[in-house]
């Protein structure tokens, strides 16, 4: 097999410019105490070459489409069982890793925001990720209060990880070429093991907040905490937009007093 068929259902748009594979992968930093990194979505392996150059951590693959694993299966037969046939959404990550881990990959982008909050589940065992994804999604992760792309993914992602805008990657580096420019972001795991509040209410809190982003809290929170209890506390007033994490992490404080 010479080439893999890139999918459409698949949201495949397998990356050509080594240079930026270079890059990608060379964004990683393993100092940070991790032993494994895994790549999600390795295609035909631009990534992969970079990966399996390195010493100072083991590479794991997994990609869910059967074409890509035979490729990959004759291209590295070093490999062996590093290679999973399978969706990272549905991933058992207890199953297979021990320790803490990298996740690295040029994401599809009709998954993405589910492949980042896959990552959110698995925040205590993943410490990094540097990951190619639509300049739109990279943005929203990267945003700050205030702005149209702040929302309900910058939330969850920034409560968890410190977020980098690496750089953008243009349409030319692609085949076949999407038709939105990609960004690659770095997340790194902050010093925040729990976040000091109830964690399930806080996702609660933030997910009602944005649901209805044009009204202020006191209307878009009615659904958590009844308006007759909220009190006088100004935030109350304001919308979803304008609260840093830290005001979510104080808001849910806030409410789980008077609920």
């Amino acid at each position: 097999m010479s080439s893999v068929r890139a999918k459409k259902h698949l949201g495949q748009h397998f990356l050509t410019d080594k240079n930026t594979a270079a890059k990608i992968v060379g964004a990683l930093r393993p100092q940070l105490g991790y032993q494994i990194v895994l790549e999600v979505g390795p295609g035909m392996g631009i990534l992969s070459d970079f990966l399996l150059q390195a010493d100072r951590y083991q590479t794991w693959f997994i990609d869910v489409d059967g074409e890509s694993i035979q490729f990959l299966q004759t291209k590295y037969p070093q490999v062996g069982d590093k290679l999973i046939h399978g969706d990272f959404l549905q991933l058992d990550f207890a199953s297979h890793f021990t320790g803490k881990l990298a996740v690295i990959g040029n994401f599809p982008y009709n998954i993405s925001s589910q492949i980042l909050f896959k990552i959110l589940e698995e925040r205590q065992r993943v410490i990094e990720v540097v990951g190619m994804f639509q300049k739109e999604v990279a943005e929203r992760c990267v945003a700050q209060p205030g702005s149209k792309a702040y929302g309900i993914l910058s939330v969850f992602i920034q409560a968890y990880y410190d977020v980098e805008y690496l750089f953008t990657v243009k349409a030319g580096a692609f085949n076949p070429p999407p038709k939105v420019l990609s960004g690659v972001i770095r997340l790194t795991r902050n010093a925040m093991e729990y976040l000091d509040c109830d964690e399930t209410l806080f996702w609660r809190v933030v997910k009602a907040a944005f649901n209805q982003r044009r009204k202020t809290l006191r209307n878009a929170l009615a659904t958590v905490i009844p308006k007759d209890q909220m009190g006088d506390n100004p935030v109350y007033d304001l919308r979803a937009e304008r609260l840093t994490v830290a005001d979510f992490v104080q808001l849910t404080q806030d409410i789980a007093q008077r609920i």
